[in-house]
């Protein structure tokens, strides 16, 4: 009778191993392979916020504010046609990447963090131009992030009785050409408008 002797049962003990050896696995291959890499994937898209900002302008010029407290090492570039912007606040990180309507005059334009908000003067490139008709290229962009800076606002047609911006509180500030970053130490406390 040895040889009508089948291999299944040799099969059948390898197919049972097989599977109790999956069985024994299962638990750490969830815990090692999917939950872990997934809450960091998870902690990986929450590492960075984005900012909200406001602004007004006239039709020279932009004011724009990013409505974040206590702003530590800050990095700020601003090119001809976009902002780039990240900090931490609260233990938190930021950051912004817009692109502007039209170009913008990134050497003319300086920037100062207060103790509430980080505050821009960005000089537009055509000075004698109309208003913008918003602050961002992409308009559904600009619905999500951007807010008007009702404080600071002023119709078109009374800039001329409106004049510039109150400048005071960006006494002192940094030039923003080329790319500029590294937390300024004790820039917070330097006076001027409250945010």
């Amino acid at each position: 009778g040895s040889i009508l002797v089948s291999r299944k049962p040799s099969t059948s003990l390898y197919s049972d191993l097989h599977c109790r050896k999956q069985l024994h696995l299962l638990p750490k291959s969830h815990s090692v392979t999917e939950i872990h890499p997934f809450k960091d994937l998870l902690t990986a898209a929450m590492a960075s916020n984005t900012a909200p900002i406001k602004y007004a302008q006239r039709s020279d010029s932009l004011y724009i504010s990013i409505a974040l407290p206590d702003v530590k090492d800050e990095t700020i570039d601003l090119s001809d046609k976009a902002l780039k912007f990240k900090g931490t606040s609260e233990e938190k990180n930021y950051e912004v990447d817009i692109e502007f309507y039209e170009e913008v005059d990134s050497e003319g334009s300086t920037y100062k963090v207060l103790p509430r908000s980080v505050q821009m003067q960005v000089m537009k490139k055509e000075k004698e131009g109309d208003f913008w008709p918003r602050l961002l290229k992409d308009k559904a962009l600009e619905k999500n992030q951007v807010k008007i800076d009702w404080d600071r606002y002023v119709d078109s047609d009374d800039e001329d009785d409106a004049g510039g911006f109150d400048m005071s509180g960006l006494e002192g500030g940094m030039g923003m050409g080329g790319g500029m970053g590294g937390g300024m130490p004790g820039m917070g406390g330097m006076g001027g408008m409250p945010g």
